[in-house]
């Protein structure tokens, strides 16, 4: 199970909303490309993305969907890999004073990923979890469009 957390230097609602931009979710998901909505409304529950994924040679064909949603802080997917089964990958946004503390939690669920689940591809998935975390912080503060309040009002700019 590969566990792992970022601050980021952005609100809950800032990481939220590029959580929720389909056309950004293969510029932090490491090895996705061609993400598109498949059915739904991104991110709310049932919706679905179809995309792929290139390992080496093999390109696959997946499909995530959105098991709970709960905006600014919950976000929960189960990514179908085909023949290498499916996984669940939580995402909790927790306010940090004016930051987002993130955590990710993500395992195999069914099919091969679970059968051959082992702590050699726990590293394998540290390692990629981290890669994740590091392009959406980057991607979230480097973004400057402003997030705004609970009340709509947009938040002062802050250097």
């Amino acid at each position: 199970m590969a566990v792992r957390h970022r601050l980021i230097k952005k609100s809950p609602e800032h990481v939220w909303k590029i959580l929720s931009d389909v056309e950004r979710y293969g510029d932090w998901v490491v090895g996705t490309s061609r993400a598109e909505l498949d059915e739904g409304v991104w991110p709310e529950v049932g919706a679905a993305l179809r995309y792929e994924i290139r390992i080496g040679p093999l390109t696959l064909h997946n499909q995530t969907v959105v098991r709970r949603s709960e905006p600014p802080a919950i976000l929960e997917l189960e990514a179908n890999s085909g023949p290498l089964g499916t996984a669940r990958i939580a995402m909790e946004l927790r306010p940090w004073g004016e930051q987002t503390l993130i955590i990710l939690d993500e395992h195999p669920l069914r099919g091969a990923g679970g059968l051959l689940h082992n702590p050699l591809l726990d590293a394998v998935q540290q390692v990629r979890s981290r890669t994740m975390l590091a392009r959406l912080a980057q991607l979230c503060e480097d973004d400057e469009s402003p997030s705004r309040t609970a009340a709509g009002r947009p938040r002062p700019h802050t250097a």
